[in-house]
């Protein structure tokens, strides 16, 4: 049998219809009950502030330890138009200044600081939450990508923290293939003709 090749390095892999991608994110249960109840940020979620997102669950669930740290109780899946987030990809710079991909240093600066989102790439993660060798999209939304991002991209708001509970359940029992059939269905997600030029180094 032949083993399947692994994804490439830099690919995003999300959850998403035909009009809309799923991100993941980690709250306190004051924000995030609201937000799944209402289907919208509640007022004291801070529209001013930098929010990152993240389509993979697993990273969210290495972020959150499976939605048991303090203050990330509460984990959300949000379904945001892809309208909204190729935007977000398209206005983003990358996090860190890479040498030979940025002109210089400074470069990267100015355009760090006039840009309304930005990304990182971490390696993604395994349902025991180790690295994995390719990586996995962080977007960063700040200014008028954050203001959209809560006002008029989001589509839905999913409360998921029994989802995540009940496969770090399965997989701390060693039943890893239970646990592999409950997590979302994240397919590579087709970008168009210059979506990640500037975002992939």
């Amino acid at each position: 049998m032949s083993v399947p090749a692994p994804p490439p390095k830099h690919q995003i892999r999300a959850l998403h219809t035909e009009t809309t991608v799923t991100v993941y994110q980690a709250y306190r249960p004051s924000i995030g009950l609201p937000a799944a109840r209402d289907g919208r940020f509640p007022a004291e979620w801070k529209r001013d502030r930098m929010t990152w997102i993240k389509p993979s669950f697993l990273w969210m669930m290495y972020r959150c330890g499976w939605g048991l740290k303090e203050g990330q109780e509460t984990v959300l899946a949000v379904e945001i138009t892809r309208e909204g987030f190729e935007w977000a990809l398209r206005h983003a710079c990358l996090s860190h200044y890479v040498r030979g991909f940025h002109p210089d240093r400074a470069d990267w600066q100015r355009e760090l600081k006039r840009s309304p989102a930005r990304v990182q790439w971490d390696p993604e993660r395994d349902l025991h939450l180790r690295p994995l060798g390719h990586r996995s999209l962080q977007l960063g939304l700040a200014g008028e990508a954050s203001r959209r991002y809560a006002d008029e991209w989001t589509v839905a708001v999913h409360d998921v923290t029994p989802l995540a509970h009940e496969i770090h359940a399965l997989v701390r029992a060693g039943r890893v293939e239970e646990a592999g059939p409950l997590l979302p269905r994240e397919r590579p997600y087709p970008v168009g003709e210059g979506l990640l030029d500037r975002i992939v180094a």
